[in-house]
């Protein structure tokens, strides 16, 4: 999922359950031209995602995982506005339909989240 500086979703991708959810995150960026700043969790340190974000301009705002041998520095302060996604995915999850995720098919779950999308951006 991505989202705006508000908290409001711009973008998503669906995938496996089992899949790393890092492997959506190009795609997603590739729909975030224009983002100062790309902030996530420490599930996205990969080096080749932080040089993407590099090559585009935008800085990434991922804390580094325990086990790299020379950590990366990255704004605690804006690290703090992570919180604005998981309230999104909480939003999100107060449908029913999403939570429990009664669609088989993804594109009739696709269309769940865009209709809750849509109402989460007129509240």
């Amino acid at each position: 999922m991505l989202a705006d500086w508000k908290g409001k979703p711009l973008a998503f991708t669906l995938s496996g359950g089992q899949e790393a959810d890092i492997t959506e995150a190009p795609t997603l960026i590739a729909r975030a031209e224009q983002a100062d700043a790309v902030v996530a969790d420490k599930g996205y340190d990969a080096d080749a995602l932080i040089e993407l974000l590099h090559n585009q301009g935008t800085e990434a705002v991922i804390p580094p995982r325990s086990n790299r041998v020379a950590p990366r520095r990255y704004s605690k302060r804006l690290y703090k506005a992570r919180n604005l996604i998981e309230r999104l995915f909480r939003r999100l999850k107060e449908f029913r339909r999403i939570a429990t995720r009664y669609e088989k098919l993804d594109r009739h779950f696709a269309a769940i989240i865009m209709l809750a999308c849509v109402c989460v951006w007129i509240t």
